[in-house]
């Protein structure tokens, strides 16, 4: 069905009439052999609450944004190449029904269906067009994805040192003035996610940073526990990377990893309090 679509007008159409509902605020879709494979809306799972959003499956990528009018204008567009991505599907909690993971090097997140049979249908074409794309490339799953971030709302505590609090209150005011000197011996702390780990956590217990590839070129915040089995990981293996420079020149093993320098900076960590559409 996909091959059939690839030259037709009807295809164009279907495309043109997506790039005309993103505007200017989107870029453009259309590409030699570019199909849309289908569209629907999808609740997914952001920061704070669960958001409608509208989503676009192509036989080479998955778009989706906000919905400022159905069916006619969306916003806020987001592309994510096909061959980077990995599903997972998720067991039904309460009032999160029908839902599954979609996991990337540079961003992980939830999304729900309406039914399962939507759910098995949305499933199904996407992992049928990643196996087409790589099976054309020759190239291989991508194996190391980023975490899935906890909501804000599923964490009154630091999930750190399980101290500081975060009520409904205190929310507000650190939304207001995170990180800011109020009076002596009281400081209002943000409520941040650690990058490695997606774990809520409170600014002291998130105060370090490290380079993760995939996310990002520059450090990211991440939580105490995790800066510290980053590093201890980092130094075991600068010594055995120290240990095969050691080693003969005639020596038949391979002195180290390659790497592939192709880090980008996906997540801006410039703010007090995160965001992560």
């Amino acid at each position: 069905m996909v091959d059939k679509l690839v030259n037709s007008e009807a295809n164009a159409r279907r495309i043109q009439m997506v790039e005309n509902c993103f505007g200017t605020s989107g870029q453009p879709l259309f590409l030699p052999g570019r199909v849309l494979v289908g569209e629907g809306v999808l609740t997914k799972m952001c920061r704070k609450r669960p958001k409608a959003r509208q989503f676009f499956l192509f036989n080479d990528i998955l778009v989706y944004g906000n919905i400022v009018i159905g069916k006619k204008k969306y916003n806020k567009q987001h592309l994510i190449p096909l061959e980077e991505v990995q599903l997972q599907a998720l067991e039904d909690n309460g009032q999160y029904r029908n839902g599954w993971l979609i996991r990337t090097a540079t961003k992980s997140f939830a999304v729900y269906a309406a039914t399962q049979t939507e759910k098995q249908e949305w499933m199904a074409h996407i992992n049928k067009c990643i196996e087409d794309l790589l099976r054309k490339s020759g190239k291989k799953p991508v194996e190391t994805h980023a975490a899935v971030w906890v909501p804000d709302s599923e964490a009154t505590i630091c999930m750190h040192c399980k101290k500081t609090q975060f009520t409904m209150i205190n929310r507000r005011l650190q939304r207001q003035f995170a990180g800011k000197q109020l009076l002596r011996g009281f400081r209002i702390h943000g409520i941040h996610h650690c990058r490695n780990c997606g774990a809520v956590v409170c600014g002291p217990c998130s105060s370090k940073k490290f380079i993760l590839p995939g996310q990002s070129n520059k450090p990211l915040r991440v939580c105490l526990d995790c800066y510290d089995n980053l590093t201890s990981m980092k130094r075991d293996g600068n010594k055995a990377q120290t240990g095969n420079n050691n080693k003969p020149a005639n020596s038949t093993e391979s002195s180290g990893e390659d790497d592939s320098g192709d880090d980008e900076e996906t997540l801006k960590d410039n703010v007090t309090h995160d965001e992560h559409l």
